[in-house]
């Protein structure tokens, strides 16, 4: 097969067992790359939220000011996402994508020196900084190395790293601690591994057409929707104008900061509540990132499927994202559930509903936008979501400290994907392409 030219797409008999006879499939080799950067991510983050009573106790601080320290980094995330998304579509993902774990992996080791709250709160926002680059960086992978019809497959795989990251931490931090002696020891756990990534990641990536293992049949795969005519650097001001744009901003902004409530807040929820010490966090925060690492590959999973028989990517995406909004609901009544584990199954329910919503919507960009548009457009999306986060995290301590319960909180966090799900339908009902020369509407 050919390599097609700019706006043509070659033609495939998909029906056709011989059609991708000899094709290379290392497009799935990147993916595993992207699934292990994401891995390291969370790993980074959920530190924190094993450690978060032993380290209140280390640091003296309240419950309004873990509060603060979860508003510093949503706010370095948020500003982060911007930077990073721009920098990526600039630079190029390889450079952009290394840079990004660079930088996390030394804010994520500099943790362990920290002495004060202000200087945690201070290490964790640097943490974020580098960290915002992990999904632009990886969503503009999958658009660069996957059909539309796989991407949100791909997407949810890669994303599932996120909760393996949260598994793998209440696993290995009483570990280390144990037999290191200090948590400051916890915080050097991703580095060693974070290396061998970056050292992986700039000897194995290129782009598909670049790559010497990836051959015609594979790029012909990849390309089955047209190749995108290279285009000059986009800019804010040409994404900014136009509905699609502003359908995965509000996206974003309404449900990412449940995630991160999730991530900061369930092992102290579950602390407080049902009055568990670090050891016995380890079960509970297990089932709730196994069951969401599912959640993300049922999510992707689905929707690709529904292309593949004939759906529409409009009713598909949406359909899940709907599937998703409705299993979230019952995590309302998470805090007065008498005992531990009918709670904990709730917010696992809810976390991986959570992450199938997420591999929708994150796939909506590259459904929606070409290809030099993406790092951007992510950007944007992920500083809403990061404003998200802040009110979120600055309100939700404000409410646990004054009122001594989480339930207001809980109830926020299952009535608004709905409400996503209801604006993404107003501003985008047909997931129209962008005409990024256009004005916009």
């Amino acid at each position: 097969m050919s390599e097609p030219t700019a706006g043509s797409a070659p033609v495939l008999d998909y029906n056709n067992p011989n059609t991708f006879a000899g094709m290379t499939r290392y497009r799935w080799v990147i993916c595993a790359l992207l699934f292990y950067a994401t891995t390291l991510n969370y790993m980074d983050r959920s530190i924190l939220n094993v450690l978060a009573p032993t380290l209140q106790k280390a640091l003296h601080y309240s419950d309004a000011q873990y509060g603060y320290i979860g508003t510093a980094f949503s706010a370095a995330y948020a500003l982060g996402f911007l930077l990073m998304g721009w920098l990526i579509d600039r630079v190029g993902t390889r450079a952009g994508y290394a840079i990004s774990l660079m930088l996390w992996t030394a804010a994520g080791a500099s943790t362990a020196l920290v002495t004060s709250t202000l200087g945690l709160a201070i290490a964790r926002s640097f943490l974020a900084l580098g960290e915002a680059g992990n999904f632009p960086a990886a969503i503009k992978t999958v658009a660069e190395w996957f059909p539309q019809r796989d991407r949100a497959h791909a997407t949810g795989i890669f994303n599932s790293g996120s909760n393996i990251g949260a598994i793998l931490a209440p696993l290995l931090v009483p570990f280390v601690i144990f037999h290191f002696g200090s948590w400051q020891a916890a915080f050097l756990i991703t580095p060693t591994f974070a290396v061998v990534w970056i050292g992986l990641w700039l000897y194995i990536y290129r782009s598909p057409h670049q790559h010497p293992r990836c051959n015609s049949a594979e790029r012909d795969y990849i390309n089955c929707d047209g190749v995108q005519a290279p285009r000059a650097k986009v800019k804010w001001r040409q994404i900014l104008p136009h509905r699609q744009t502003w359908a995965i901003m509000v996206g974003k902004f309404l449900t990412d900061p449940i995630w991160w409530f999730y991530l900061f807040w369930s092992g102290k929820f579950i602390a407080d509540k049902f009055h568990v010490q670090m050891k016995g966090l380890a079960l509970p925060l297990i089932v709730i990132y196994v069951l969401a690492s599912f959640g993300s590959l049922a999510g992707g999973w689905l929707s690709s499927t529904l292309i593949r028989s004939g759906w529409t990517p409009n009713a598909a995406r949406k359909t899940a994202m709907f599937a998703c909004a409705l299993a979230v609901a019952p995590v309302s009544v998470a805090p007065i559930m008498p005992s531990m584990w009918p709670a904990v199954f709730l917010i696992a329910i809810a976390a991986a509903a959570h992450q199938g919503f997420s591999a929708n919507i994150f796939t909506l960009t590259s459904d929606m936008f070409e290809k030099a548009a993406v790092g951007s457009v992510v950007g944007l999306a992920g500083l809403c979501g990061g404003l998200g986060s802040i009110l979120l995290q600055f309100s939700a301590g404000k409410i646990v400290q004054a009122s001594g319960s989480y339930l207001k909180v809980f109830i926020i966090a299952a009535a608004v994907y709905m409400l996503a799900v209801v604006m993404i339908q107003v501003l985008a009902p047909k997931l129209t392409p962008v005409d990024l020369n256009a004005s916009g509407d």
